[in-house]
């Protein structure tokens, strides 16, 4: 009996316009394309093909100049290439010609990142999320002069007037399949919200972990609370929001919060989709800014994260002062030489995720920064009230405690949202007994 081959990968070209000084920004050439050959390569596809091609000006009709397309497309069939990535937004209209004149499948980058969301998504909220972006993004290509788009067809029942042409009855399922995921995208944030109110009732303070994709986030998520959560040195490995219980060096309680990361050039359709996901990061008291320090590019992927927090901001999803609530954690330093290790900037903190190097003075600078939003108050509860006092010592910081024969008069240290839902359930505990 012959044993079944398995089909050969496919092989791709990764390939990268560069128009030096323009929209690209300060990101170097090498360090860009080294990162969409990550992408390309995390879903699979064997590099067969990378390269920086020079352009003088964007052309409406291929993007590349006539010669540069020529000259690819002999490279492509050396290398018996079957996908080629262009890492940057491609008009319909381009991604047609180009295919047509490389004889291949063409994807750019936000065909790519979202080819990549859409093999790791887990949950349900992350698939749907992951659906109506891919969907937003296909509707827009419907005017691809594939055969079957062009035909017209006779209409019958509710699948079509007469006349429709295949492009519009496309674009119309697409357009009632995108309404609909909304709706249940809305129940999912209705969900979240009520998630959130519970909390709030039992109420913890929650930190956020930001950063560029494959800044180490997971592994100082698991790190940092002694959790599981997958953890690789992969781009995107991490799309779904993950939430756990930690303790600080005080004994203080709080949320730690493990989102999607970050990338230059985001996909407006995964910004808009994800609304969901990074509702997480508004509703943070504090936000934890990951950056991989030994990377080269380190300081255009912080540029990346805070102009897509101040788009954030901008649009009303966090408050504009969310800057107040981050502290910025070099993470990966055990990658770096000793004697580079000391790291400029006052308010960063320089930890290894993997070895645990600094890790307990995040946890005392998170706890500090959480102690400072605190306020200190003195009540007087009555001996038997072991509910209000057990309260208390759950939520708030215990200063000191004096215990007499008709009350027992506490300092603690509490968050003011706290402070205030006590006060309002315990008005006598507000005066001192009269002697």
């Amino acid at each position: 009996m012959s044993i079944p081959t398995q089909a050969a990968p496919t092989r791709a070209a990764v390939l990268l316009p560069w128009e030096h000084g323009g929209r690209n920004g300060p990101r170097e050439a090498e360090a860009r394309l080294a990162e969409a050959i990550g992408l390309t390569a995390s879903i699979g596809l064997v590099i067969a093909h990378d390269e920086i091609v020079q352009i003088r000006a964007h052309r409406p009709a291929t993007l590349f100049g006539e010669g540069q397309v020529r000259r690819i497309g002999e490279s492509i069939a050396e290398a018996e290439i079957g996908v080629a990535v262009v890492d940057s937004t491609l008009s319909p209209v381009q991604q047609r010609n180009l295919e047509r004149a490389w004889k291949c499948k063409v994807i750019d980058r936000t065909g790519l990142i979202l080819d990549i969301f859409g093999e790791r998504a887990r949950t349900a909220e992350g698939v749907l999320q992951v659906e109506l972006a891919h969907l937003a993004y296909q509707r827009s290509r419907l005017v691809r002069s594939w055969t079957h788009l062009e035909r017209q067809r006779g209409g019958f029942g509710f699948l079509g007037g007469p006349g429709e042409t295949q492009i519009e009855a496309d674009r119309r399922l697409i357009t009632d399949r995108i309404a609909r995921l909304r709706r249940e995208l809305d129940e999912v944030r209705r969900t979240r919200a009520l998630h959130r109110a519970a909390r709030n009732r039992v109420p913890y303070p929650v930190v956020a972990l930001v950063g560029y994709t494959n800044a180490g986030k997971s592994t100082l998520f698991n790190a940092l609370t002694g959790a599981t959560v997958h953890a690789q040195d992969q781009l995107f490995a991490t799309l779904d929001p993950t939430m756990r219980l930690i303790v600080l060096p005080s004994g203080r309680q709080a949320i730690l919060s493990d989102t999607v990361g970050f990338i230059s050039d985001l996909p407006t359709e995964l910004v808009a989709a994800f609304r969901a996901t990074l509702e997480e990061v508004a509703a943070a008291d504090i936000i934890l800014h990951v950056r991989d320090c030994a990377h080269p590019d380190s300081a255009a992927q912080r540029a990346d994260v805070v102009s897509v927090l101040d788009g954030m901001a901008r649009s009303g999803m966090i408050d504009e002062g969310w800057s107040s609530r981050c502290i910025e954690v070099m993470n990966k330093i055990d990658l770096l030489d000793p004697a580079a290790r000391d790291l400029p900037g006052a308010s960063a903190i320089a930890v290894s995720a993997l070895s645990g190097e600094n890790l307990d003075t995040l946890r005392a600078t998170i706890d500090a920064r959480l102690a400072g939003a605190m306020q200190v108050a003195t009540y007087w509860l009555a001996p038997a009230d072991g509910a209000g006092l057990a309260w208390l010592y759950r939520h708030g910081e215990v200063i000191s405690r004096a215990d007499g024969e008709d009350a027992i008069a506490i300092e603690v240290r509490l968050r003011p949202e706290d402070r205030a839902r006590f006060e309002r359930d315990h008005e006598a505990a507000l005066h001192a007994p009269v002697p």
